[in-house]
């Protein structure tokens, strides 16, 4: 502590950073603006015996934008140019994001890390996407060391997770850096539950999620034993988020409940942070930053030989490492033949329009609806998954399907969310779905009583009885407000573990698993699901449900879905 010497206002904050990067460069403070470089810039003010933290987080698959992972390497070395003392930090959601991490399980990911030279990560909620297994293997793969804290193992078979340290401590010279590791305590709700589960369905992995006081206890423990060790300063990765959203388990939350932390390094609510200053609990002032999403910038924290610290953003970075942008393409090519890979087989086409054309997945039940919204229920364990019509965009073709079939059918990535929801707001939320449906499928060659939000559904059956006009009345935004007359869906049954069907309960609570369009924005007016309490919280990207369905539950098998299964009747 004592080597401490903080420039504490956001102005000192700045200008810190302006002397410690690259001449004429501005930075933002608390929070707002960001610094920018440009590659014909002066020389670095690095002197040899600083240290340079360079940090990124969310990258979420952004290999190859404006700064991408060619720019970061180019960056690194620049900055080993000045002194020896630099250090390539991730804090968390790099492996998850766009297709290209999902045909790789994350191995193309883990291997631009290690060409990049990463010396510690972290785990975000989206690094368990593809499972503990698969999370396991790219861990021993990764050159990194991966840290947490606040993780850890009740079951009795094997930890999958054990290589995960809960901190690390460097030495630069005669300074030693602690680097700990905090995942956020959402994991479980932000992710896939079966990630965390043993084969009985028991949680086996925990986040020190029981209580905030727990979650601040477990993260004060290490700052102290790493005190204990000789660290003199603390610099905590986490992904954790900042603002209210992320309340009792952000950033600020920890930074507030917690002592010894000198800089706090932080991801998960994707927020641009080039220095913004937060009081711990004994009024002593930490540096928290970070770097937005998809390498829109890099993170850089400087400790500079007489003590003083500061962070900041580089927003624009023009060289590439020569060898990082050979394996982005190599990879990218590889990644081309991958979407053509055959993932699966179907006797007949899954199909969201009929043999005249017609668009159904708008106004009736479909085969493609029942796949993709069992896809939702199976990667959930929901008692029931509902999808919208409108975000099932093109068919599945008989014969050979490939990666990039699947990816046209939920072309628009939303996330899956798991909400728990009564029977009432069920029921009011197929009376929305079948608002328009009419008895006839078609008139003069189109399709009629059309609804983006028309419902496909899992673990459901009923009955449409078009006969009964619409009783649902919506504000002037189009949102759900009630059902004030007689109901259009009648003989609501759920699909119970046995494989039978019950009639839905009212006053009975259930889990619903959906997409966040539909479950956190009220997307085709379902407003009825807004207040609830959130399961699963930004899971797995909605064309991952599919692709994980198809390779590892129906094992690349779809002729069950040669058919409608009466799910919904319309009458």
């Amino acid at each position: 502590m004592s080597m401490k010497l903080y420039r504490l206002t956001a102005l000192l904050c700045a200008l810190a950073l302006a002397l410690s990067l690259l001449a004429g460069c501005g930075a933002g403070a608390s929070g707002e603006g960001a610094s920018q470089e440009s590659s014909s810039a002066a020389e670095p003010a690095a002197e040899e015996g600083d240290i340079v933290i360079l940090y990124t987080n969310d990258v979420h698959c952004g290999i190859s934008g404006a700064i991408g992972y060619g720019g970061l390497a180019a960056y690194r070395d620049r900055m080993e140019a000045y002194t020896p003392y630099v250090t390539l930090v991730d804090c968390g959601d790099a492996v998850q994001g766009e297709l290209i991490s999902t045909v790789s399980q994350g191995e193309f990911l883990i291997d631009l890390m290690n060409q990049v030279g990463y010396d510690y990560a972290i785990l975000g909620n989206h690094e368990f996407d593809y499972g503990m297994d698969q999370l396991s293997y790219l861990i021993d793969s990764a050159q990194a060391q991966y840290l947490g804290c606040n993780i850890s193992y009740t079951g009795s078979g094997e930890n999958l997770l054990a290589d995960v340290k809960p901190y690390a401590v460097e030495e630069y010279g005669e300074v030693k850096v602690a680097f700990i590791g905090v995942s956020t305590p959402y994991s479980i709700t932000s992710s896939t539950p079966k990630s965390f589960q043993d084969d009985s369905g028991n949680f086996v992995y925990d986040f020190c999620s029981a209580s905030a006081e727990d979650f601040y206890s477990c993260v004060q423990e290490t700052v102290d034993q790493c005190r204990e060790e000789g660290a003199d300063y603390v610099v905590l990765l986490t992904h954790l988020g900042d603002g209210e959203d992320f309340a009792p388990f952000g950033s600020v939350d920890l930074i507030a409940n917690t002592a010894g932390v000198d800089v706090v390094l932080d991801g998960h609510a994707h927020s641009a942070i080039p220095c913004y200053v937060a009081d711990n609990k004994e009024g002593q002032e930490v540096l928290l930053s970070s770097t937005g999403t998809k390498l829109q910038a890099i993170g850089q924290l400087v400790i500079t030989a007489d003590g003083m610290l500061s962070t900041g953003l580089i927003t624009h970075y023009e060289q590439k490492d020569a060898d990082v942008e050979e394996l982005i393409a190599n990879i990218q090519a590889t990644y081309e033949e991958e979407m053509n890979q055959v993932v699966a087989h179907s006797d007949t086409a899954l199909s969201c329009n009929d043999s005249e054309g017609i668009r159904l997945v708008r106004n009736r039940e479909t085969t493609i609806g029942n796949f993709c919204a069992d896809a939702y229920r199976e990667m959930s364990q929901a008692d029931i998954a509902l999808v919208n019509g409108g975000g099932i965009r093109a068919d599945l073709p008989a014969g050979e399907i490939t990666y990039a079939d699947v990816l046209a059918v939920h072309p628009y990535g939303n996330t899956l969310c798991m909400v728990e929801a009564t029977g009432q707001e069920i029921l009011d939320a197929l009376e929305l779905s079948a608002m328009n449906t009419q008895s006839q499928i078609s008139a003069e060659g189109a399709a009629v009583g059309e609804s983006g939000g028309f419902l496909q559904v899992s673990g459901l059956k009923y009955t449409i009885d078009t006969s009964i006009p619409s009783s649902v009345v919506l504000d002037e935004n189009g949102m759900f407000v009630s059902a004030e007359g007689q109901r259009r869906v009648t003989d609501v049954q759920v699909l119970g573990e046995d494989g039978s069907y019950l009639p839905l309960e009212a006053d009975q609570v259930y889990t619903v698993a959906s997409h966040n369009y539909l479950i956190e924005e009220g997307g085709d007016g379902y407003s009825m699901f807004a207040d609830n309490q959130l399961l699963i919280d930004k899971g797995m990207a909605d064309y991952e449900m599919l692709i994980t369905y198809i390779t590892d539950t129906l094992e690349g098998q779809l002729s069950a879905y040669g058919q409608t299964e009466g799910r919904i009747t319309v009458k």
